[in-house]
């Protein structure tokens, strides 16, 4: 509780008082070049970043701020294309929504959405829950609440009995035939209508299941669940209502369907080969790879009764493809966007991404730049944020060591600040 109100008291102090902020950084990541600069004074007014200096300038003005951040590697404020902010994984999880109320849901996420931001990731992408998402986004836009700037798909759209249906796996008799209002379609009409129903409950973006999904109560996590008609209908529906599309997608022929209609990321893409891949690069549609889930899950699985029995499988399967897929996406130079899948394994732990990135193949800068100028490029604010730049929003990060040498120091971000607000420090 000190802590909190320490960093309260702090926060007030730079919004209230302070003309403006002074970051005196050691290092900055430069995500324009891809290089490392040294000594630079970042200056702050409002929300906006002014300017970006040679050296430790300092200010007459006894209101000015100055953040003394020179032993630190500063950088953009991260961005997460891939979370569900709603709830976390918890061997109770599939029981949950028949005993948790949307109240409860909201306290969670709330937490989950300060946690979020305290680990350095300024901005996500949300991709499907229950609609308390939207509540969430406009609650923290208001200031009410602390956490990153949303992006919200709302609630997820799949077919009957598929990844996204709400009813998947319960008894006969509670499984309703749920429909458009719900997320879920089965034609060309239904789709539009399904994606109008999203607009009109606040989403910013649209998500389908185009496959099964792993952690689904459904025993086929690959299969195909949309025709192309219905993958067509949905882009465009969703393009004249000024949305994308991201589909989760973990078979090659769901992957091809929806990278055909038009959508923009492809998120998993668990057993894609370089036909995908190939048309995906003609396409220009990203992967989310999120990694993160991978390896969680497959941990997760040694437990008995972590994950209900139809999923071992599933898991199984899809992990003994990953490092093939991932090396051939490395190698076929996929384009990638940074995600996570953040609430298949604990929120906070967003980070742990760029070392696996690493892993796989791409190199540190890479990872950093996707996670900072190409996601802020996908949700068209390529002009506001990803760059610590003149006119650029003050999302601004630091973290101890230089990533570019040493990735594992992305875990441990030591300096936070959202919209010229520090969160941390």
């Amino acid at each position: 509780m000190k802590t909190l109100l320490n960093i309260l008291a702090f926060t007030i102090t730079l919004t209230i008082v302070a003309q403006n902020t002074y970051l005196h950084c050691g290092n900055i990541i430069d995500t324009k070049s891809g290089k490392v600069l040294n000594e630079k004074t970042i200056v702050i007014k409002g929300n906006t970043i002014v300017s970006v200096n040679d050296g430790f300038i300092t200010s007459d003005n006894a209101n000015d701020v100055i953040v003394d951040l020179k032993s630190k590697t500063v950088m953009p404020g991260l961005i997460d294309m891939h979370v569900h902010i709603e709830g976390e994984t918890s061997p109770t999880r599939y029981l949950d929504r028949f005993t948790k109320n949307k109240s409860d849901v909201a306290f969670v996420s709330a937490e989950i959405a300060n946690r979020t931001l305290l680990s350095g990731f300024t901005t996500v992408r949300d991709l499907g829950g229950s609609g308390v998402n939207v509540s969430l986004r406009d609650a923290i836009n208001k200031g009410i609440v602390s956490g990153p700037r949303i992006y919200t798909a709302e609630k997820a759209i799949g077919t009957t009995g598929g990844h996204a249906d709400p009813t998947n796996g319960m008894r006969k008799d509670l499984m309703g035939d749920p429909g458009p209002a719900e997320g879920v379609i089965n034609s060309p009409e239904d789709a539009r209508k399904a994606v109008r129903q999203r607009y009109k409950n606040g989403a910013d973006l649209i998500k389908i299941t185009a496959t099964g999904g792993v952690l689904s109560v459904a025993k086929n996590g690959q299969n195909a669940q949309f025709t192309q008609e219905e993958v067509n209908e949905i882009v465009k529906t969703a393009e004249e209502y000024g949305m994308v599309v991201a589909a989760h997608a973990h078979g090659k022929e769901g992957m091809k369907r929806a990278v055909i209609g038009g959508v923009q990321t492809i998120e998993h893409g668990s057993f894609m080969d370089a036909e995908v891949a190939k048309l995906m690069k003609e396409n220009n549609t990203y992967l989310v790879p999120t990694l993160s889930a991978g390896r969680y899950v497959e941990e997760k699985a040694k437990i008995p009764n972590y994950y209900p029995d139809v999923i071992l499988p599933k898991i199984a399967s899809t992990m003994e493809v990953l490092d093939d897929t991932f090396s051939m996406v490395v190698k076929e130079n996929v384009p990638i966007a940074f995600g996570t899948d953040a609430g298949v394994f604990p929120h906070g732990e967003n980070a742990k991404e760029f070392i696996y990135m690493v892993e796989a193949g791409w190199s540190p800068m890479f990872s950093i730049k996707s996670a900072t100028i190409t996601n802020a490029k996908l949700l068209g604010m390529e002009d506001k944020l990803g760059v610590i730049e003149s006119g650029y929003l003050a999302d601004i990060i630091a973290v101890d060591e230089d990533p570019t040498k040493d990735i594992s120091t992305m875990v441990e971000v030591s300096f936070v600040m959202k919209d010229g607000v520090v969160y941390k420090k």
